[in-house]
């Protein structure tokens, strides 16, 4: 829903000044809390860093809301701070749960799930503004029913992640249990910090971390200058249409290929995005040579109606394309290196920091008003720094990880707990209440097997 109020334009404000700058804020703290959100979301357990991490959405909504009937600037700025830290923790967890829960073999298609619900809301917000530009011919200041419609929704969020399961009452589909403890202890987590930024392969990823999302800010603010509203509009739902269908088409039938080995997999998901990158920016060079700042300010806003927009259209639309497979890439290359929760969320938590540090320096930029030129050969030229660091990474993927981690079956666990007498025959199934940390050390750790293989 964040994302939907976000492409009402301007938050559906008509303020773009002061929501860029709430934006820089939230970004610049996203960034630095991401560095140890990893930690204090395996220290605190999904549903509580889940519940904290919505939180800040709601706030930030309502601020929108309090801002255009009261006028109250700052909370909008300070809201922007909260949801920067809060975002990072829900990052984090999500994070970890996308990439440790599923089989090895399904974490494309969890990745795939993930992003077109979570771009459902984009697609959402794009519609309402395209609906209200057509019938008003134009997009003024959104109206109150939409923010609580908004807020209603978020709080509905909010209180689901109390659904959420921790990681070790989570069985996978091979009888695995995800994890053998619930939460984690600070002083593990200073020293999984530790070994985590140790690790040359995160540190080689993170030219591709910076990267994912700096070209945010170069391609909305040529869709504002080019394009009228009901124009700019549909370019946003072009852009989650697109975002949508590269998820679920890389994700289950590129990195989850199942007769390719897995590092193959990998290779093939490399060269998927670098053949889409590349004539895809060299299309958006070929158009962004011919203006400048100065010249689309002077030239008639694009209608989608004029002949020239039908070669626009399917920019703004492959450009999401690739950006899905981008993140989906990269979401995957994390998630081959471990399987381990407490791990991949301190992943998750780099990876989304590094990635909004980039995100804040794009957006300084186009506040500045660098050429557009200038911000679409960084976005490009990063990505393409990325990828050959990536395939570095790539070669230290091996076919599974349940060989070198510890591996408990849930059955194996029941069992020792029924011979403990800690649970009867008739009780197995309904084991959620149940503490079986102490269980587990009674149950000798086996060699994985993959049960579907």
């Amino acid at each position: 829903m964040y994302s939907a109020a976000s492409g009402l334009g301007a938050g559906g404000l008509q303020d773009i000044s002061l929501v860029d700058t709430s934006n820089s804020v939230l970004y610049a703290l996203f960034a630095v809390t991401g560095l140890v959100s990893g930690g204090i979301a395996n220290v605190l357990g999904p549903r509580l860093t889940l519940f904290i991490g919505t939180l800040g959405y709601a706030l930030y909504v309502g601020s929108l809301w309090c801002y255009q009937t009261q006028g109250a600037a700052w909370f909008l700025i300070l809201a922007g701070a909260l949801l920067g830290i809060s975002a990072a923790l829900l990052w984090s967890a999500q994070g970890a749960i996308m990439m440790s829960y599923p089989l090895e073999k399904d974490k494309g298609k969890a990745f795939a799930i993930f992003w077109a619900i979570f771009q459902s809301g984009s697609l959402i917000g794009s519609l309402i503004a395209l609906a209200i530009n057509i019938r008003r011919g134009g997009l003024n200041a959104v109206s109150t029913s939409t923010y609580i419609a908004f807020l209603v929704i978020i709080f509905v969020g909010v209180a689901s992640a109390f659904l959420v399961l921790p990681p070790n009452h989570i069985v996978r589909g091979d009888g695995t249990l995800v994890k053998l403890q619930a939460v984690s202890k600070p002083r593990q987590e200073l020293v999984g910090m530790w070994n985590t930024l140790k690790d040359w392969r995160l540190v080689a990823l993170l030219p591709m971390f910076f990267a994912s999302n700096y070209f945010y800010a170069y391609q909305g603010a040529v869709n504002t200058a080019c394009f009228d509203d009901p124009t700019r509009a549909l370019n946003s739902v072009l852009e989650s249409a697109g975002a949508i269908i590269g998820a679920l088409l890389i994700g289950p039938f590129v990195l989850d290929l199942k007769w390719l080995p897995r590092r193959t997999r990998g290779y093939f998901g490399l060269g998927v995005v670098v053949v889409i990158v590349i004539p895809l920016w060299s299309c958006g060079l070929a158009w962004q040579v011919t203006f400048d700042r100065a010249k689309a300010a002077a030239l008639p806003k694009i209608n989608y109606k004029d002949a020239s927009y039908r070669s626009k259209a399917p920019l703004f639309f492959f450009y999401y394309v690739g950006d899905a497979c981008y993140q989906a890439l990269a979401y995957w290359i994390m998630s081959a290196l471990s399987n381990d929760p407490f791990t991949l969320a301190r992943f998750a938590g780099m990876y989304k920091a590094v990635q909004s540090a980039g995100a804040a320096g794009a957006f300084g930029m186009d506040a500045v008003e660098t050429p557009f030129l200038n911000e679409l050969l960084a976005s490009w030229i990063m990505m393409l720094f990325s990828f050959p660091f990536a395939f570095l990474v790539l070669r230290t993927v091996k076919e599974t990880n349940y060989n070198d981690e510890q591996v408990v079956y849930a059955d194996d666990v029941q069992q020792s707990m029924i011979e403990q007498g800690h649970i009867s025959k008739g009780e197995i199934g309904s084991m959620e209440n149940v503490d079986i940390t102490a269980e587990v050390a009674e149950v000798k750790t086996q060699v994985h097997v993959d049960r579907d293989t």
